[in-house]
Formats: structure tokens, sequence, C-alpha cells
């Protein structure tokens, strides 16, 4: 762990952990409302989990996004368990935990090559992996129509997935902007 790292104050990545805890919250509380038969609303809001995460993991590595997805975790999964049936709440953390750290570990290992290869693979893989655990566990055995519903959030999450990559671009650039202006 690097200095930066062991020194970085717990204010510092609350808007971050409080953007992860909104993000699954609002996810979890929009799954419950279908569009049609292949896409809830939830789709279009749990992309941005994956942008908080590699902005965190861009700007402070992965022990600091690491941190931020547990604290996010227990924060979205207390509160869906007041306002989402336990079953999509149990669902929503087991998908949410794994897929965060698989997107942090990814990002990591490819984050010195093109700036924008480490959040798009990072991202797919981990739309994918959060796809089948939340599904799996959220619907699986019920009448409603979740397989093709996992088929529709999944193409919303991978399309908003890439539509995050300019966002993601701009935060970047913008707090190391800021950065550098701070530190002149």
């Amino acid at each position: 762990m690097n200095v930066r790292t062991a020194f970085t104050p717990w204010r510092s990545l609350a808007p971050a952990i409080a953007a992860m805890a909104a993000v699954v919250l609002a996810s979890n509380v929009l799954v419950q409302f279908p569009i049609n038969d292949w896409l809830t609303w939830g789709a279009f809001t749990y992309p941005a989990a994956f942008l908080v995460s590699e902005v965190v993991n861009r700007l402070h590595g992965p022990t600091l996004a690491r941190r931020v997805a547990w604290v996010g975790f227990a924060v979205a999964v207390a509160m869906s368990a007041l306002l989402a049936p336990p079953r999509i709440a149990a669902a929503s953390g087991l998908a949410f935990i794994a897929s965060q750290l698989l997107d942090i570990g990814v990002f990591h290992r490819l984050r010195r090559g093109r700036w924008w290869r480490a959040p798009l693979a990072a991202t797919l893989l981990a739309a994918v992996l959060d796809t089948a655990i939340f599904w799996g566990v959220a619907f699986a055995g019920t009448s409603d129509p979740w397989l093709s519903w996992a088929v529709g959030d999944l193409a919303v999450k991978l399309a908003v997935g890439a539509g995050m990559l300019l966002p993601f671009r701009l935060l970047i650039a913008r707090q190391l902007a800021g950065g550098l202006r701070a530190s002149a």
C-alpha cells in the first residue's frame, strides 16, 4: 500500500461511496418495473456502478476502489433490504460485489494500455458476471420472463457501459487537471 492510499481521508471517498450506494439502490428498485418482456428500468442505471469504481480505480488505485465497492455494497444492501424484496436484495449483493471485484481487477491489469481499453474490458466482463448472478438468483424458478429480461439487461448494460467511456474520459481529465493545478 502506498502512502497516498494509506492516508486518503474517508471524506474524499464519500462522494464515490454515496454514488455507488445510490446506483445500486436505484437499480434494485427499478429492476422490479419491467418495460417489456426484454427489459426492466434497472438496466439503465446499474452500469453507472462500473463508472464509479473505474474512476476511483484510475485516480486512487485498486485498494481504494475495493474499499468504495465494499462500503457501497454494505450501504446498498442494507437499504435494499428495506426497499426491495429479500431475494432481489440478496441477488443484488452477490452480483454487485462479485462483478465489482472483477471490474476492479481487470481494470487494474489493463490500466497502462490505451485509455479506453481498461474501462471497456472491465465493464464488459463485469456486466456479464453481474447479469448471470443477479438474474439467476433473483428470478430463477419464478414465472417472470427472467431469461429474456437477463438478455435485454445485458444488452443495455453493454451499450450503456460503452457509452460511459466518454464520461469516464471527461471525469478523469477533469480530476487530473484539477490535481495538477492544485499541486502547481
